[in-house]
């Protein structure tokens, strides 16, 4: 009973998602069905929150300037006490290369949502760009992010990322990562959004409360939210980010941010009624496959092992063909993804990590 119990769990773990990443598949094929306009240019504020980022932020910030003209442009940092000297070097990076940058210097750590929140009161674009400070834009990201909210569907815009550094794994699962994102957002939207930047009209910010306090996953969640109320939150394909993969403490990055999204889809599979119809199948798809697939995998492997031990030989051959597989990476990059979200959910238990340690990351990065 163990391995009937096992094998039948094990192939739903699989077989579901297999089956969601054949329908996106066929997605991707369909057109956007949006308005771009190139010409589009409203004043766009662009949120950057900093902690001990003095290596990235001069950098960062020159990367922002390029991204848009700067009579349409103003950035506010909003620093979370750093110690290492990130606030003085914006403010004179601002000083010399004439933008229009405000800093704001918070006295102690609170969360990046309580920031973004913070900084959303100084900004007065009619778009709302948040950035993560050690993150690199492509040239045009930011001009075909704002060119498709002009758009009256679409009240979100995030992209696609290019992770630099870090183990072979990332690469792999950033590859499967990216193409279901851009498929779920072609079906109308997507419910995981990229804090490397996130562009939101700000009418529609404004309508869902700013940035939720209450979990780590803030632009995933606030870009759920808006879809939620009938605008389309999409990851756009031509819209590149560069992400530096951390070079100490990958693990518990790829850990924490786990804990963020199972949060995020802990909170919105409560309101999956409300979602438009479209949108609907997206998010249940998405709650499930975060939320209780990993731990079908954990169950039948549980299953299959007292099988084994009870001498079952077919119980065995299996465990055994699952071992020799994580050769072919694909199946590694999956079975790794299914553990940082085991390992996630029972952290979660302990603390939620809105307020986290650093890991550092020191990536050369070209966009």
């Amino acid at each position: 009973m163990f391995f009937e119990l096992g094998l039948a769990l094990a192939a739903l773990h699989f077989g579901v998602p297999l089956g969601y990443y054949a329908v996106a598949k066929r997605w991707l094929r369909r057109d956007w069905g949006i308005r771009e306009d190139g010409g589009y240019r409203p004043k766009v504020s662009v949120i950057i929150p900093t902690y001990n980022e003095a290596g990235h932020i001069a950098r960062r910030l020159e990367n922002v300037a390029q991204s848009y003209p700067r009579d349409k442009l103003e950035v506010v940092v909003v620093d979370g006490a750093s110690t290492d000297g990130t606030a003085e070097i914006a403010e004179k990076w601002a000083e010399e290369a004439g933008v229009d940058v405000k800093v704001v210097r918070e006295e102690r750590r609170e969360g990046k949502a309580k920031s973004l929140n913070r900084a959303l009161g100084l900004a007065t674009g009619e778009v709302v760009v948040i950035a993560d400070a050690d993150a690199l834009w492509a040239p045009d990201a930011l001009r075909r992010a704002v060119a498709k909210l002009a758009d009256p569907s679409v009240g979100a815009v995030s992209c696609v990322k290019r992770p630099i550094g870090g183990p072979g794994i990332e690469e792999g699962y950033r590859g499967f990562y990216n193409a279901l994102r851009v498929a779920e957002s072609k079906a109308w939207s997507t419910p995981i959004f990229h804090g490397e930047l996130a562009a939101f009209k700000r009418e529609a910010l404004e309508a869902v409360g700013g940035f939720p306090t209450d979990i780590g996953a803030d632009d995933s969640h606030t870009a759920t939210l808006i879809a939620l109320r009938g605008l389309r939150a999409i990851v756009a394909d031509d819209v590149l980010c560069v992400e530096t993969v951390p070079e100490e403490g990958y693990h518990a990055w790829r850990i924490r941010r786990a804990q963020h999204l199972i949060q995020h889809f802990a909170k919105a599979v409560r309101l999956l009624r409300k979602a438009p119809r479209p949108f609907r199948a997206v998010l249940a798809a998405e709650a499930y496959l975060h939320l209780v697939n990993p731990w079908l995998l954990l169950t039948a492997v549980a299953l299959l092992l007292a099988s084994a031990f009870m001498g079952n030989i077919l119980a065995t051959a299996f465990l055994g063909t699952g071992a020799l597989m994580l050769l072919y990476k694909p199946y590694r990059t999956w079975m790794a993804a299914q553990i940082y979200l085991v390992a996630a959910s029972v952290r979660n238990l302990r603390t939620k990590e809105i307020v986290w340690n650093k890991q550092i990351k020191r990536g050369r990065r070209r966009c």
